[in-house]
């Protein structure tokens, strides 16, 4: 067991994020000792790596916890990516300041952008919650998980692309997937496993040449292509304008009659970039947050 001790530019407000990531079932979330048990692949490796805040928000530090001495170094280098430690939120915050979404962003100051914990499990769980409402796409992701994939140290991992691969679309509709959905998940594996798509390069690639790569694949369109840039690759930029979350948000904010139109939300974004996915964010926040006082 190895234990390292890390500090980090605030604001960062962690028991926020801990309270955003609570939503999903999968995760181990303790709000008591303020942990998360993190699933990772390191080299292929799956390891379980347990965080802990023990900071404030102006002086954020974090307890890392995990087994294996051999992956450390890269255990803490994608928590970093993961739970964005290597860019200061100050800077984004004061962009803000000036913008309509002040006060959200008051609300809810030192929430980062929390990267799904791999690539692929982003893709999926992006494709199984394609326009389903948020509860039921969270339920429909977990029973995938807990049915096909596997449990280490207490933290869950999504089955990998060769075990889903090699599933029956019947055994997805089993758990209630629809049949397309069922195809597109299997289809996406089948891609991986035999070479047409290779998600570690996707780091290097450009917002565009991800889009490109990714619409070619069935199941896989904008919204799910912009997501991904979003929660696997930590792209700033993005504003998923077909979004009902963010549709939504925007008609509470503004007072709106119905939904705005995507020119109204063109209009709207200007002055929001270039942090459109933390907008993002802070206005799905926002009306999560509505959804709980309920």
């Amino acid at each position: 067991m190895w234990t390292e001790k890390l500090q980090v530019q605030g604001p960062y407000n962690f028991d926020l994020v801990l309270e955003r990531l609570s939503l999903d079932p999968l995760q181990v979330v303790d709000f008591t000792n303020r942990t998360v048990k993190v699933p990772l692949y390191i080299e292929k490796e799956p390891i379980v790596i347990q965080v802990q805040a023990i900071g404030n928000i102006d002086e954020p530090s974090f307890i890392i916890k995990g087994h294996s001495e051999v992956y450390k170094s890269k255990a803490i280098e994608r928590l970093k990516k993961v739970f964005h430690w290597h860019q200061p939120l100050e800077d984004v915050s004061r962009h803000f300041r000036e913008t309509d979404l002040s006060k959200i962003f008051e609300e809810h100051r030192g929430t980062a952008i929390v990267l799904d914990f791999d690539y692929y499990s982003c893709l999926v769980k992006c494709i199984i919650h394609q326009q389903l409402n948020l509860s039921f796409a969270h339920t429909l992701t977990e029973r995938f998980v807990k049915t096909f994939g596997y449990q280490l140290e207490g933290a869950w991992f999504y089955p990998t692309p060769e075990t889903t691969a090699q599933l029956q679309i019947e055994q997805l509709r089993a758990i209630q997937f629809s049949g397309r959905k069922a195809e597109y998940v299997i289809g996406l594996s089948e891609q991986i496993i035999q070479g047409h798509l290779n998600l570690d390069i996707m780091e290097r690639l450009s917002d565009q040449e991800v889009m490109d790569t990714l619409i070619k694949i069935r199941g896989i369109g904008k919204w799910t292509a912009e997501n991904f840039l979003l929660f696997g690759l930590g792209r700033p930029n993005l504003f998923p304008k077909a979004d009902i979350g963010i549709q939504n948000a925007l008609k509470i904010l503004y007072g709106l009659p119905q939904k705005p139109t995507q020119e109204e939300m063109e209009s709207y974004s200007v002055k929001w970039a270039p942090y459109l996915s933390y907008a993002s964010l802070y206005l799905w926040r926002s009306i999560e947050k509505r959804s709980e006082k309920k």
